[in-house]
């Protein structure tokens, strides 16, 4: 009460002094007001970049869904590998090699891109331990090196480069095979042999008419 007494007891041009800021004064304001936001912003920014959950589907060698504390799925493609696709040798063997290590363990997700089927490319880990790069070093999936070139700080990608090299000397997973066939040209050649399917169903479809007609 005392303290709003003495407000009202200010006269107005001691008020307008009081209330007045210089334009330095406003500059600097202005100045903090940008930081703080710029602050708040990259901690919004990592806390989007990241999921923590427990691992609830493991679809193949190098894609999981994670279930985090809302109840709210998120299909995890891994970054900087591609393992085999499960029609292909090994492909099984890698999806069983996740799921013995994640599935249903609580697991933290580094988020760099959405990639254009909605699935969230990240780096997995299990503790301290970077599946990622698990499944590289056990010999169940190949360095994505086209795209990790892209994302990939160069530390990591020699890494990650070094543990494909072992498992290959090593001849451990995949690798046993003389000469395995990479995922993205499995899928490659699976896309174009169902484009030629469809290209040779159309060619050979009879118009209704001639159908009809006895294909006169």
């Amino acid at each position: 009460r005392l303290f709003g007494e003495r407000q009202m007891s200010l006269s107005a041009p001691r008020l307008r002094q009081l209330l007045a800021i210089s334009p330095r004064h406003s500059l600097i304001i202005m100045l903090l007001a940008v930081l703080v936001g710029a602050g708040w912003s990259r901690a919004a920014k990592r806390a989007a970049e990241e999921i923590q959950g427990t691992v609830v589907g493991v679809a193949d060698g190098d894609t999981i869904t994670v279930l985090d504390s809302g109840q709210q799925q998120h299909k995890i493609r891994f970054a900087f590998i591609d393992a085999p696709e499960k029609a292909q040798p090994f492909g099984q063997a890698a999806k069983k090699a996740l799921s013995d290590k994640v599935y249903r363990q609580q697991v933290r997700v580094d988020i760099l891109e959405q990639d254009k089927y909605g699935r969230s490319v990240g780096r997995v880990w299990l503790g301290e331990q970077d599946i990622n790069l698990g499944q590289l070093a056990e010999g169940y999936a190949w360095h994505y090196q086209y795209y990790a070139r892209k994302t990939q700080g160069r530390d990591d990608f020699q890494r990650y480069a070094v543990a494909e090299q072992q498992a290959r000397e090593q001849r451990l997973g995949l690798w046993q095979d003389e000469n395995p066939t990479p995922p993205w040209n499995f899928r490659r050649a699976r896309k174009s042999a169902a484009v030629l399917r469809d290209e040779r169903a159309s060619a050979g479809a009879e118009p209704p008419q001639q159908a009809a007609d006895g294909g006169r």
